[in-house]
């Protein structure tokens, strides 16, 4: 046997229960993109790749080596002025930011507090830091507060969780989260991935919306503002410490400076009368979405509307047979989340007239009564 044979049952398993993934690859055909994250359409905005055309490619080391540059200065201090923080740090990725931050916070003899649906790079921090994980249910402030008590005896406790989750479209009772760690003395964390640029004033996320005092704040820069990386915000002690300590900043080459001069016209956008106006059309093609699916609007009134199938196998046929109408979906399976869905997420910039579509396409599927 060769070392590698293992694969092969492992992928088999993954086959026989319906959970293997597979890369769509590019579409042969023009279809209408119903689960993508750029929500203000910015990903193809001119503005965005007329500041990228002045910039390099690479940065070429990582930003303790040789690459911090003035591009990056100026959209860290941008992205700290617009989310109204002392200072912001740079990362590669939104998973590098959870990952290292998380990681650099707490480790052995602290505790965490994770929301039960927090994204894997969350889950995966916490893992990393080899603080002991507790669990809480859901958006359950009841269950939290019982772990927070359970937990006196923690050096230091994080408290971890999206404020508004990819899959389900809900968003964390924040204020109840900032109260509970006031009242017990612990940290608090909230990744705005989906919420930079939709919620809040001038998009300035959930955290904004809710007035909510959250020590760390995580923004990614590859979703509503259509480009690439992600952002640690909070007190500039708290910057200066992951500058030191997060390992997944300093062994990582620099956001490349094409796409922070993109990120820097993209805040500029959401941080403007067009800003706004992307997003009462972004409320309106969700509320049109919504009713198409004929489903019922999570908290708040984010684009995310997923569709839950009985199972795997069904939700992956589905998205083929809505790809044939042309419609891409993905169909998201566990262990990924804990029940089969289609995922659909609105756009600014999808047409009233294909959503009308899709609408038809989901009766003659009879999907629509899987919402029921």
């Amino acid at each position: 046997m060769k070392p590698l044979d293992f694969i092969d049952d492992a992928l088999a398993d993954l086959e026989a229960r319906g959970l293997r993934r597979v890369l769509s690859g590019p579409l042969d055909k023009t279809v209408v993109n119903v689960c993508s994250n750029d929500y203000l359409g910015l990903t193809r905005h001119p503005a965005l790749a007329e500041a990228a055309a002045r910039h390099g490619a690479g940065a070429g080391a990582a930003r303790l080596i040789g690459a911090d540059l003035a591009v990056h200065r100026r959209l860290e201090s941008r992205l700290a002025t617009f989310k109204g923080t002392e200072a912001a740090l740079l990362f590669s990725t939104g998973y590098h930011a959870n990952v290292g931050t998380i990681a650099a916070l707490v480790g052995r003899g602290d505790v965490i507090l994770s929301d039960a649906l927090n994204h894997a790079s969350i889950i995966d921090g916490c893992r990393l830091s080899r603080a002991h994980v507790e669990v809480y249910a859901h958006c359950d402030v009841a269950d939290l507060e019982r772990k927070l008590v359970a937990s006196a005896g923690a050096r230091r406790r994080l408290i971890v969780t999206d404020s508004v989750f990819g899959m389900d479209g809900d968003c964390a009772p924040l204020r109840h989260i900032a109260a509970l760690a006031r009242r017990y003395d612990a940290l608090t964390f909230a990744d705005e991935a989906h919420a930079t640029g939709v919620f809040g004033e001038r998009g300035r996320g959930w955290v904004a919306e809710c007035g909510a005092a959250i020590d760390v704040q995580v923004s990614t820069l590859g979703k509503a503002l259509g480009c690439f990386g992600a952002a640690v915000l909070g007190e500039r002690r708290l910057v200066d410490y992951l500058v030191n300590r997060a390992r997944t900043f300093v062994f990582t080459t620099a956001l490349p400076p094409a796409i922070a001069a993109a990120a820097h016209a993209a805040v500029d956008i959401v941080d403007s009368d067009e800003g706004d106006r992307l997003r009462r059309e972004l409320a309106d093609r969700s509320r049109a979405l919504r009713a198409a699916l004929g489903v019922r609007a999570p908290a708040g009134t984010g684009p995310i509307a997923p569709l839950i199938v009985d199972d795997a196998e069904r939700a992956v046929d589905a998205s083929r047979a809505l790809l044939a109408r042309g419609f891409f979906v993905q169909a998201i399976r566990p262990p990924t989340v804990p029940t089969s869905r289609l995922r659909f997420a609105a756009s600014a910039t999808l047409e009233r007239a294909d959503i009308a579509r899709l609408g038809a396409a989901l009766a003659e599927l009879d999907l629509q009564k899987e919402a029921a």
